[in-house]
């Protein structure tokens, strides 16, 4: 069963730093596209940052100098990192990945659990 688990998301001071991770794990054959999102309460969901499994990165105008989206193929992983933190960047933050499973033919998005980050003072 594919799964993707967010980690690395707290409370954070304006200005500071926190780097989120994106595992994921099981049967799987490749992973294309993978893409952080994020919601705050009350708001729309919103793509942050995406990554295609060549390395190509697009970002959030919201996001573009303060967030760096990375991927190690190796270790099924996607990054986060994310710097000057705002308090408008509070929110949960999701994991999305268009993935072929070994035991299906077509890909398919998977999500994660999501991560909370919080921008306070």
């Amino acid at each position: 069963q594919v799964r993707l688990v967010e980690s690395g998301g707290g409370l954070v001071q304006p200005g500071g730093s926190l780097r989120l991770s994106c595992a994921a794990s099981g049967s799987i054959v490749s992973i294309y596209t993978m893409v952080w999102y994020r919601q705050a309460p009350g708001k729309q969901r919103e793509l942050v940052a995406s990554i295609t499994s060549g390395g190509n990165t697009n970002y959030a105008d919201s996001v573009k100098g303060r967030f760096t989206i990375s991927r190690d193929n190796a270790k099924n992983t996607m990054y986060l990192q994310m710097n000057s933190l705002k308090p408008e960047d509070t929110a949960v933050y999701y994991c999305n990945a268009r993935i072929s499973p070994k035991t299906i033919l077509v890909s398919t998005d998977y999500w994660g659990q999501g991560t909370q980050v919080t921008v306070s003072s």
